[in-house]
């Protein structure tokens, strides 16, 4: 099976996350999955492939004779895709781009279009895997998955390619920023590692931004509002009013690069009860911190306006930029340049306007920074990714390993 069928093999099973559920994995269905990776790993012939109670899934590959003795790389992924966009019954199919707009759906004119994808111009003459525009595709990152896998089926397969031990590791729940609460570092065994969970080809990314969760109830007082005059409390205005008070362009929609903001991603509400949640993102610590502290100075000027307990705010740490993590092991970066470089790829240092769990896991003592995927426009019906760019990263992985090339 290469990397192409792989993760056309992958994304036809249904693994999204979700952010209300308390259990890990968030949803069952993750599982199906994840016993069928545990089975692949195992038939390739690494050891001590299985996937434990909570849904992740381990094996490692030993190092050919005369390796033993070199540090245990790791290779992680996650199988879980967005809760924001449906993931049930994807439909990929591959279309050869020759430019133009990418149509998903003619019926419901839903397009990909170059002039809202500046990237797309980049794979005129390219075979990309789209969707019929219902769903997410799923490069996020069953990408990931297919690539390493695939690696690890080749590598299987030439014993004449020295490496050390090589140890994999799939994770639930990462797009939910849970992925990494459960993963068996000691367990895991290696010394360093990259999660393969990027974007366009060539991206190394070891910057991500800090992180919080901010959730905000207000608790009005309901009247008639025929009686309503100098009694009513209405929750959802003062909500408004919340939100009005953070910085207008502070946004993502008027961000970018190291920038960060205030994302406010669900509401709900009646005049006795709102509810407000937000993210708050900022890859300097120092402006993260200081962001917090705004929020939490709106919600007191607004209890001391509308009376003590107006406004509850719950905020929580999710992760932090993994950069002053990664420094002290900038070999990692250099390595990872030259892998890409082998495979013809030349290599971009990108910042990361999200996270990933090589952010938590690189803060719980495994270093681990980033790589691309390949694919494009992830959480939404647009996305894609050129088979180009699987097959490069699987040639990509395929060198980062290899021990003569350190």
């Amino acid at each position: 099976m290469n990397v192409v069928e792989r993760f056309l093999k992958y994304v036809s099973f249904d693994t999204q996350s979700s952010e209300t559920s308390d259990t890990c994995p968030s949803t069952a269905k993750q599982m199906i999955l994840g016993a069928e990776l545990a089975s692949e790993l195992a038939q390739m012939g690494l050891q001590n492939a299985h996937m434990d109670p909570d849904g992740y899934v381990y094996g490692w590959l030993p190092a050919t004779p005369g390796c033993e003795g070199v540090p245990c790389l790791g290779l992680i992924a996650h199988m879980d895709t967005a809760p924001a966009f449906s993931g049930t019954n994807v439909k990929p199919r591959i279309v050869d781009y020759q430019g133009g707009d990418v149509v998903l759906d003619a019926e419901k004119d839903i397009r990909i279009r170059p002039e809202e994808d500046e990237a797309l111009s980049h794979y005129v003459g390219k075979q990309l895997i789209v969707t019929d525009g219902s769903t997410l595709l799923g490069a996020d990152d069953k990408a990931g998955v297919a690539e390493i896998f695939s690696a690890m089926e080749y590598l299987a397969a030439h014993p004449e390619l020295k490496h050390g031990r090589i140890a994999v590791g799939i994770t639930p729940d990462e797009e939910v920023g849970r992925g990494a609460d459960k993963f068996d570092i000691a367990g895991f065994g290696a010394a360093v590692a990259y999660t393969v969970d990027g974007g366009e080809l060539g991206e190394i990314e070891y910057e991500n931004f800090n992180a919080a969760a901010a959730t905000v109830t207000v608790h009005g007082l309901n009247i008639h509002p025929g009686s309503a005059k100098n009694r009513m409390k209405n929750a959802l205005l003062i909500a408004m009013e919340f939100n009005a008070m953070l910085p207008p362009a502070e946004i993502p929609a008027h961000t970018e690069g190291y920038e960060g903001f205030y994302h406010l991603e669900h509401m709900a509400g009646d005049e006795t009860t709102a509810v407000l949640e937000y993210i708050i993102r900022d890859h300097s610590r120092e402006k993260f911190e200081a962001r917090k502290a705004a929020v939490e100075r709106i919600a007191a000027y607004l209890n001391d306006k509308y009376g003590a307990g107006t406004v509850e705010l719950a905020l929580r740490d999710q992760y932090y930029n993994m950069k002053a993590q990664i420094e002290p092991h900038m070999y990692l970066i250099h390595r990872a340049k030259a892998a890409f470089r082998k495979a013809g790829v030349e290599p971009r240092e990108v910042a990361i306007r999200g996270g990933t769990d090589g952010a938590r896991l690189s803060y719980e003592g495994l270093p681990c920074p980033n790589l691309s995927t390949g694919g494009l426009n992830f959480h939404g019906r647009q996305e894609y990714i050129p088979v180009e760019s699987l097959e490069k990263m699987v040639e990509v992985l395929l060198h980062l390993v290899q021990a003569e090339e350190r």
